[in-house]
């Protein structure tokens, strides 16, 4: 599901679970957003995802929300490697933020 930031502004005293920060290919990162209706990407109102250039552009924009844990995920490309068996690798994640209520 995709939200837009028109849409999470509506939303009051919202509370954001674990906000995921993708890395992508090239410097790019996503913005994944768990809360109580689920797992939603922060996407603009034609519906693409939102690009960032920075983790720091995310947490930005997205600072004047409540978030309880925030993450950069890192999804790992090893199990593309010529000649290597298929298998499913865990993403790495690295805690940037913790907040309790």
């Amino acid at each position: 599901m995709r939200i837009t930031l028109d849409q999470l502004n509506e939303q009051h005293s919202l509370v954001i679970d674990r906000l995921e920060i993708l890395s992508l290919e090239g410097q790019q990162y996503i913005a994944r957003l768990h809360g109580p209706e689920g797992l939603k990407v922060l996407s603009d109102r034609h519906g693409q995802a939102c690009l960032f250039r920075s983790t720091a552009q995310v947490q930005a924009l997205l600072s004047t929300f409540t978030v309880l844990q925030t993450e950069v995920v890192h999804p790992s490309a090893y199990h593309e490697m010529i000649g290597m068996t298929e298998t499913d690798v865990e993403p790495l994640r690295i805690q940037i933020q913790r907040r309790r209520l």
